[in-house]
């Protein structure tokens, strides 16, 4: 069975410290390929040294929403120069984030417009991250997607039943986390039964927002293995053939990672 975690942060401090034993362990759980997410410009350095040590990880480039005040105004050209690095496979993750900090909406707005741009120019998909921002991420998806499509993944996607419809509507892909085995889970369990398989993909988002058994605890990818398991027990498939299937919509939204090794080493340099 092998796995892919289509959402993590690698190159955080978190892991300084035992990277390769998390990659090691990861591999150890089925888990062949990653994909580490930017968050900031200003250390996308990190990220690409980090995929050119290890031949299972991938990265996107963009900054997070949190991040664009420090990070200041997001130069499309600056994205573009990577989109044709081989490892790069999306473009993000960027959004809006309502939850940490509303005052800088307009802001987070306009990064979001570079990024989708972005994504259109490449050809690459999108990383979103929305928190507490439904209603304006509901408009601003279908007003741009109509304008000119894009395709893309809501991440760790914790919103409501209505932006989960609407993004399905829209052809983009919903990822799940471990919050999905969280005991007070049971409106993401809801909209998870009702998102198509063909529309499912699995993340760990680590270092944060362990699996249970391990809340609390540093995530990592090896544990993406749990969430499987917990989604395929809601979709009442086998967690074999929901690996396929998460597996094959990693694919098609991010085609560069079909297009890589398929062998999947450690890769060390």
């Amino acid at each position: 069975m092998n796995l892919i975690d289509t959402h993590c942060h690698l190159d955080f401090e978190d892991f300084s410290e035992d990277l390769n034993a998390i990659i090691e362990r990861a591999q150890s759980a089925g888990v062949d390929k990653m994909i580490t997410i930017s968050t900031r410009m200003s250390k996308l350095s990190n990220l690409l040294k980090i995929t050119d040590t290890y031949e299972c990880v991938s990265c996107s480039v963009g900054v997070h929403p949190c991040e664009v005040g420090e990070e200041g105004d997001v130069n499309i050209e600056d994205i573009l120069i990577h989109a044709d690095n081989p490892k790069v496979v999306g473009i993000g993750e960027t959004g809006l984030d309502y939850f940490h900090d509303a005052t800088n909406s307009h802001a987070q707005l306009d990064s979001f417009m570079v990024h989708i741009d972005a994504a259109r120019k490449s050809k690459l998909p999108v990383i979103i991250h929305s928190r507490n921002a439904d209603d304006d991420m509901a408009f601003i998806l279908e007003r741009e997607i109509k304008n000119s499509s894009f395709n893309g993944v809501l991440h760790c996607f914790t919103g409501s039943m209505a932006l989960a419809e609407k993004a399905i509507e829209l052809g983009l892909y919903i990822s799940i986390s471990g919050i999905i085995t969280f005991k007070n889970a049971r409106e993401l369990i809801a909209v998870a039964e009702r998102v198509p398989l063909n529309r499912l993909l699995v993340e760990t988002d680590a270092p944060y927002l362990a699996p249970t058994p391990f809340r609390g605890e540093r995530n990592e990818p090896a544990y993406v293995t749990h969430t499987h398991q917990k989604l395929a027990d809601i979709k009442k498939i086998s967690v074999e053939d929901f690996a396929k299937i998460t597996r094959e919509n990693s694919f098609r939204l991010f085609p560069k990672l079909d297009h890589q090794n398929q062998g999947s080493k450690l890769g060390l340099s």
